[in-house]
């Protein structure tokens, strides 16, 4: 796989199938498929940090919510 940046949804969908692949295959780290799928993961890491982020929750409701639970 040509390592480059992740624009669509398609590309996204294929870099997750290929590092799943590597990842079946049990890559080493230090060897040049273990950098691709390194390098891989960051590439999905910044895409989905643009098109899926995760909304911080607000800290006040968030201690409410655990007094609540903690009776």
């Amino acid at each position: 796989m040509k390592l480059k940046p992740i624009k669509t949804k398609q590309e996204y969908e294929g870099f997750l199938n290929w590092v799943d692949e590597l990842f079946d295959k049990k890559v080493k780290p230090g060897s040049p498929e273990g950098e691709q799928l390194q390098i891989a993961l960051l590439l999905i890491k910044q895409y989905e940090d643009a098109h899926y982020s995760i909304p911080v929750p607000d800290p006040i409701e968030a201690i409410r919510i655990k007094m609540e639970e903690k009776g």
